[in-house]
C-alpha cells in the first residue's frame, strides 16, 4: 500500500499533523492533554487506513481476475463488490470480457466453417483429379499393349507429370488457407528430430535417386523439440525437395540436427548454386520465385511457384519456431551451396 506515491504522501502529511498538534499543545503548557491527542489522532486515522486496505485487497484481486483471463480464464465475478468506483471499474472490464468472449466464439466458428469448406474443396477438387490419373494410366497401358504408339505414350507420360504437379500444387495452397485460417491443428508433443527426418525424406527417396543427389542425416542422439512431428517433416519435406530441385546431379543434401541450451537447432545445406543474392530476401515470399526457376519453367517442365518455402516457414513459425535462408560458404568466401537454418526454442521455466 505504502508503495504508492500519493498514499505515501497523505500518510506523511496525517502524521505531520499529528506532530504539529501535539508541539502546539506543549507549547501551550497542555502537556496533559498529550496522550489524548496521539489517541485521537490515531483513532481518526484507523478508518482512513482501513479503507485504503479494503480498496488495495479489491484492486489487487481485480487485478488477478484480468490476469487469469489473460491467460484464458474466460469468466469474471461480477458480485465480488459493492457500489463505488471500483465496482463500476468491475463491471465494465466484466462487459469487455463478455463481449471479447463473444467474438472469439464467433471467430471459432466461422474457422470451423472455413476448415469445413476446405475439406470440402480438397475433396471436390482431388475427386476428378484421381479419376483423370485412372483413365490416363489405363490409356497408356493400352497403348503399351498396342505398341508402335511411342509418340502418344510420351505424350501421356507428360500429361501424368502435369496432372501430378497439379495435385501437388493443389494440395499446397489448401494447406496454407488452413494455416491462414488458423484451421490447421498442430500437436504440442515431444519430436524425436531423426524421425522426423526420415519421415520428411521417405516420400523423396525415389526422386533423390533419380536425380543421383544423395541425402545425408547427421543428426545428434536425442536431438528433440516440442511441436509437431507430422507438420515439421511436411515442412522439412518441403524444404528438401527445394534442395533438391537446385542441385545438380552427383550433388548432396545434408541435414543435420543439434540441442544447445536455448534450442534445438535443424540445419539443411546442398551443394548447389547458392540463392541468389536478390533473392534471398524474397526467399519465403509466397509465390516468388528466382531468376533460376523463372529461366527453367515451362508448359512441359514446370517448376515451384514459389509456395513450398511459405508453406514450410508459416508450418514452423505456427510452432514458435524460426527459419532463415542463407548460402554456405568455404573458407575463401566462395558459395557452396544455399542453407536453411531451422530453430525451436526452449521454454524459460
Amino acid at each position: 500500500m505504502l508503495r504508492n506515491q500519493e498514499v505515501a504522501r497523505a500518510a506523511v502529511a496525517s502524521l505531520a499533523l499529528v506532530a504539529a498538534c501535539a508541539v502546539a499543545a506543549s507549547a501551550f503548557g497542555a502537556a496533559g492533554f498529550l496522550p489524548w491527542i496521539l489517541l485521537a489522532a490515531v483513532a481518526a486515522a484507523a478508518p482512513w487506513i482501513w479503507l485504503t486496505r479494503k480498496r488495495y485487497q479489491a484492486i489487487a484481486r481485480l487485478s488477478q481476475s484480468i490476469d487469469a483471463v489473460l491467460h484464458g480464464d474466460r469468466s469474471i465475478d461480477l458480485a465480488s463488490m459493492s457500489e463505488g468506483e471500483l465496482a463500476i471499474l468491475e463491471s465494465e472490464l466484466g462487459k469487455m470480457v463478455m463481449r471479447l468472449n463473444l467474438t472469439a466464439d464467433e471467430l471459432e466458428r466461422e474457422k470451423q466453417t472455413l476448415a469445413n469448406g476446405l475439406a470440402d474443396i480438397s475433396h471436390q477438387i482431388k475427386t476428378p483429379l484421381t479419376s483423370l490419373s485412372i483413365t490416363t494410366e489405363l490409356v497408356r497401358k493400352a497403348l503399351d499393349a498396342r505398341g508402335d504408339c511411342a509418340d502418344e505414350v510420351e505424350r501421356l507420360h507428360r500429361i501424368e507429370r502435369l496432372q501430378a504437379h497439379v495435385e501437388d500444387l493443389v494440395s499446397t495452397l489448401l494447406r496454407l488457407a488452413r494455416l491462414d485460417a488458423g484451421a490447421l491443428a498442430l500437436a504440442h508433443e515431444q519430436v524425436d528430430v531423426s524421425d522426423m527426418a526420415r519421415d520428411a525424406a521417405r516420400p523423396l527417396a525415389i526422386a533423390f535417386d533419380l536425380a543421383d543427389v544423395a541425402l545425408k542425416l547427421d543428426i545428434e542422439d536425442g536431438c528433440s523439440f516440442t511441436g509437431d512431428r507430422a507438420w515439421t517433416a511436411e515442412a522439412l519435406g518441403n524444404i528438401l525437395k527445394n534442395c533438391l530441385e537446385h542441385t545438380p546431379r552427383g550433388g548432396r543434401v545434408t541435414v543435420t540436427a543439434h540441442e544447445d541450451a536455448l534450442a534445438c537447432r535443424i540445419r539443411v545445406e546442398d551443394t548447389g548454386p547458392g540463392i541468389a543474392e536478390e533473392d534471398l530476401p524474397h526467399v519465403f515470399e509466397r509465390f516468388y520465385r528466382g531468376a533460376s526457376d523463372r529461366a527453367g519453367a515451362s508448359a512441359v517442365n514446370p517448376t515451384g511457384v514459389g509456395i513450398g518455402l511459405s508453406l514450410a516457414q508459416g508450418l514452423i513459425d505456427a510452432q514458435d519456431g524460426t527459419i532463415c535462408a542463407s548460402n554456405a560458404r568455404d573458407e575463401a568466401g566462395r558459395v557452396t551451396g544455399a542453407r536453411f537454418d531451422i530453430a525451436f526454442f526452449k521454454a524459460i521455466v
